[in-house]
């Protein structure tokens, strides 16, 4: 197996990014092919004595697609950008597994248009893994997808279980619907009628609803929803913590005797940083794509690239990407289930309003 990774993608690219790189050799036994400028890694992997490192190889990929850029437009634009250049090598069946910190936008777009969607997955997705009071749990879809279809919600959810149970190591994981109340009908008329969906797909362990207030409470192995609600979960979750931390700062320089106290803490303060450092948990997956492909945070250092390389090899070794392909015929067959269902629950309903009308304006 073969890693491709993104050498000039990320805020501190190309330093950390070939620092990760050396790092994740000590994790994986593969070779791992930094795709970027030749010149300017050739001086990085010098300058950290890893030149002439066997395992470490360069694809040159002169050009880069920068944060800023529209990512369609640099994708056709910039051809020959390490982003593209490293889609294509998994394409070709080059390298196996691709791993980058640039421009999310293009890497999503990218593995769409280059890699093209497992069989039976209509829209791949996101999967970050993030802290809870008990074990770490997925959210999907981080982003990927703003506008969802019920049936894009229950990929999502197989997507989480494969992942879940496979990377994680969940034996049965809880499925939960990020919704507005515990309650089945609860929420717009996507939760709704992805809700209906999931309880028809015995393949998943869906335990209901799951509430924006117990998001953190551990309740759930997998949460689902769909891209434009992920995604603002997943920031307005960043900005807090910034924000606890900013407080938190004010309050230990606040006088001697709080400094004092930050001594006395500093270790139980720091094991609570650990426990939410995205760092821990590297990259978040692009499920539902053919390759293996891990989207990193921008602001990722080399630990967080060589875990994120970890998790990607692990996904591979593991076939996620089969079980995913495997299990979602079947669960195409329970969508259609599931629609049938709410369909005549629907047409009960409204014979049922239509009852209730009819009585009323008799009584009138």
């Amino acid at each position: 197996m073969r890693i491709a990774l993104d050498a000039m993608g990320g805020d501190y690219a190309p330093s950390e990014t070939v620092k990760g790189a050396i790092q994740a050799l000590k994790l994986v036994t593969h070779k791992i092919i930094l795709v970027g400028d030749r010149e300017i890694l050739e001086q990085e992997l010098d300058r950290f004595g890893a030149k002439g490192e066997p395992r470490l190889l360069i694809k040159h990929a002169p050009e880069v697609i920068k944060m800023d850029d529209q990512p369609l437009v640099a994708l056709r634009k910039k051809r020959r950008s390490s982003i593209r250049m490293g889609l294509e090598l998994v394409k070709s069946g080059a390298a196996q597994v691709f791993v980058s910190a640039g421009n999310t936008g293009a890497v999503m777009l990218g593995a769409k248009m280059i890699l093209g969607s497992l069989k039976g997955i209509s829209r791949p997705a996101i999967a970050v893994t993030l802290p809870s009071k008990k074990d770490p749990f997925v959210l999907i879809d981080a982003g990927a997808n703003v506008d969802s279809k019920p049936e894009n919600l229950v990929e999502f959810a197989i997507m989480g279980h494969i992942y879940a149970r496979h990377i994680l190591g969940r034996e049965n994981p809880r499925i939960g619907l990020l919704s507005i109340g515990e309650e089945d009908l609860k929420g717009n008329g996507l939760t709704k009628n992805a809700f209906m969906l999931l309880k028809a797909v015995p393949q998943i362990n869906f335990i209901g609803n799951v509430e924006g207030k117990e998001f953190y409470e551990g309740k759930a192995d997998v949460v689902v929803c769909d891209g434009f609600v992920g995604n603002l979960a997943l920031k307005i979750s960043e900005s807090a913590s910034s924000f606890i931390s900013h407080l938190l700062g004010d309050v230990f320089r606040a006088s001697i005797f709080t400094k004092l106290a930050y001594l006395l803490l500093r270790k139980r303060l720091k094991g609570l940083r650990e426990k939410v450092d995205y760092r821990a948990f590297g990259g978040a997956p692009l499920l539902g794509v053919r390759g293996t492909c891990i989207i990193c945070h921008g602001s990722s250092n080399a630990e967080a690239i060589a875990n994120a390389i970890k998790v990607a090899v692990e996904m591979a070794e593991k076939h996620v990407n089969e079980r995913i392909e495997a299990n979602i015929e079947a669960v195409h067959e329970a969508i259609g289930v599931g629609k049938s269902l709410w369909k005549q629950l629907r047409g009960k309903l409204t014979q049922f309003k239509d009852f209730i009308e009819e009585e009323s304006g008799g009584e009138e």
